[in-house]
């Protein structure tokens, strides 16, 4: 949508396609849905296609709960995991106050509902941020890893879920030392390598199996 309104006259969809990294057939598929959905954009495959002038996405509705859910989520975000994710709740509650109608755009701002303070976390030797690439990727990592008794082992593992706790964060994987589901403190990875091998089941089954071993929701 951003794309089209920068485009006075129809734009073919070999062009669009391509500023969006997406495959032709997507784009079609894309424009079709937002179509569907109301969109007044015009045009065809093989046309070219341009937005009518005047169209603006309808204001996002939120009830005063969900605008309090909204910014104490992104309030905890801000001051439990780090920095980048930090910055992306504050991009993301930017851009949501930006398309508030502006009684709900005040409450967002006004918002009294606060994070308090928590115990510093352990320091940790690896960034968080690729371990997160990692599990996107699906890409397995090789961990030199120190055990709640100081015993440091050699692991390859399978990451596809991380949780954010208020002492520790937590690699939820595949060990394939262990044959089974691990869980990791990141504060304890003495070493880590993110390896340009896929693990062969997909995160979701892998979160899928974890949740029926567990019994974890």
């Amino acid at each position: 949508m951003q794309l089209l309104r920068r485009h006075r006259y129809p734009v073919a969809g070999a062009t669009l396609a391509d500023a969006l990294g997406v495959s032709l057939r997507t784009l079609y598929r894309d424009i079709a849905v937002l179509q569907a959905q109301g969109a007044h954009i015009e045009g065809a495959p093989g046309l070219g296609y341009v937005l009518k002038p005047g169209f603006m996405l309808p204001p996002l509705m939120f009830s005063e709960e969900e605008i309090e859910a909204i910014v104490l989520g992104s309030r905890w975000v801000a001051k439990r995991t780090d920095g980048v994710l930090a910055e992306a709740a504050a991009n993301a509650l930017a851009k949501i106050a930006a398309v508030l109608p502006s009684d709900l755009r005040t409450s967002l701002e006004a918002s009294t509902l606060l994070i308090g303070p928590g115990d510093p976390l352990p320091p940790m030797l690896v960034d968080l941020t690729v371990i997160r690439e990692a599990i996107r990727a699906e890409r397995k990592l090789q961990l030199s890893y120190r055990d709640e008794a100081g015993r440091v082992s050699e692991r390859v593992i399978w990451p596809f879920a991380l949780g954010f706790f208020e002492r520790v964060r937590m690699i939820v994987a595949w060990c394939e030392l262990r044959d089974g589901f691990r869980h990791f403190r990141a504060d304890r990875i003495e070493a880590m390598t993110v390896t340009q091998t896929r693990y062969p089941r997909g995160r979701r089954t892998l979160l899928k199996m974890w949740r029926e071993t567990t019994g974890i929701q």
